[in-house]
């Protein structure tokens, strides 16, 4: 069986550990660990890696063609005599990269990365032509949230049909932006849309994300898409709450006259957000919400220190102070673990 090493490093004291319990004897333990065979190098996260890499790449290109005015100029010069041109040809580009991503995955279902780098070529080029036509239909309105429902359509078919989570994941994105723009459209662009700014509906969409993720998950686990539907659904909810810890339910006139007091329900909300992430991680061993509960929960922490004690505490009773309340909850942690062990010693 070939392995990486830290799965050879894990499954060898799994084998450990079930030898001194008497589940393995000891010509057993030998002959199973006799079989890992490491890997050296992990060929899947280097193809990985440098997809992801390429891809960035390629945004990084055309981000910087859009910076060149001169070239910019050029272009939608070439492309002046027809709108339709503008719009017709990145759309074209874009179900011919599509097209050849399905068929590339109906064929050689092996090359996976490959495959999903050339579905992201069929979401650059859609976003394009989304871009030119609404530059056609532009009539000053601000109207702009159909276009993103239009990518999400797009992007939610190919994404789920292809089985690609990068594809779906910009599925998320164009949903979190159309939802954006539409209540805002709704609003008539002011800070509220029923008594909500921007990151208080932002907590509910992200919450409604994540139940929808966990309603459908068998099937999204069936498509490879729960995962990265779980961790947008988690950025949205924290991100809000973040915002939301700051600047609470106000827009930005009334917020500067706020009090830190006004403020302190949504830091508590904040942090019994990241608290029970980690409760429910340490229940299922779920290591995606240990580690947006941890790094929320830190967030918080830091974001609280500057705003209460920068000016008045000074730096080293704080982390003291910080340090001692987590060494008082690892050391509960550590006497309950202590305990299950012994029982399960028993048992």
């Amino acid at each position: 069986m070939n392995v990486t090493r830290k799965q050879e490093r894990l499954l060898k004291r799994a084998l450990a550990e079930w030898e001194q319990e008497g589940a393995l004897s000891a010509d057993e333990h030998q002959r199973l660990a006799g079989s890992l065979k490491r890997v050296a190098m992990d060929w899947q996260r280097l193809s990985r890696y440098a997809f992801w890499t390429a891809l960035a790449c390629v945004i990084i290109a055309f981000g910087s063609l859009f910076a060149d005015s001169e070239l910019m100029e050029r272009i939608i010069a070439f492309f002046s005599f027809s709108s339709v041109a503008r719009i017709g040809l990145p759309a074209v580009l874009a179900v011919v990269f599509y097209l050849w991503g399905f068929s590339r995955q109906r064929r050689e279902t092996q090359w996976h990365y490959s495959t999903e780098a050339i579905l992201f070529l069929g979401v650059l080029f859609t976003a394009i032509a989304l871009w030119q036509l609404g530059e056609r239909l532009d009539n000053g309105s601000g109207h702009i949230a159909p276009l993103f429902l239009a990518g999400c359509a797009v992007y939610g078919l190919v994404g789920f049909f292809g089985r690609s989570g990068l594809v779906w994941l910009f599925f998320l994105l164009s949903l979190g932006n159309w939802f954006g723009a539409e209540t805002g459209y709704m609003s008539g662009w002011g800070a509220y849309w029923l008594g909500m700014n921007y990151p208080v509906r932002f907590i509910f969409f992200g919450g409604a994300l994540l139940a929808l993720c966990w309603w459908l998950r068998t099937m999204l686990i069936k498509r490879n898409l729960y995962t990265t539907s779980k961790a947008m659904g988690l950025t949205y909810l924290f991100v809000a709450l973040w915002i939301m810890s700051i600047f609470g339910n106000y827009d930005i006139d009334n917020w500067y006259g706020v009090t830190r007091a006004a403020l302190l329900p949504w830091a508590l909300l904040f942090a019994v957000a990241a608290i029970v992430c980690i409760y429910i991680s340490l229940k299922t061993d779920d290591g995606m919400l240990r580690g947006f509960g941890l790094t929320f929960l830190a967030i918080n922490l830091y974001t609280r220190y500057f705003e209460y004690f920068w000016d008045g505490m000074n730096k080293v009773i704080f982390f003291l102070i910080l340090a001692a309340s987590l060494a008082v909850i690892g050391r509960y942690a550590e006497r309950i673990w202590h305990a299950g062990t012994q029982r399960a010693s028993v048992d």
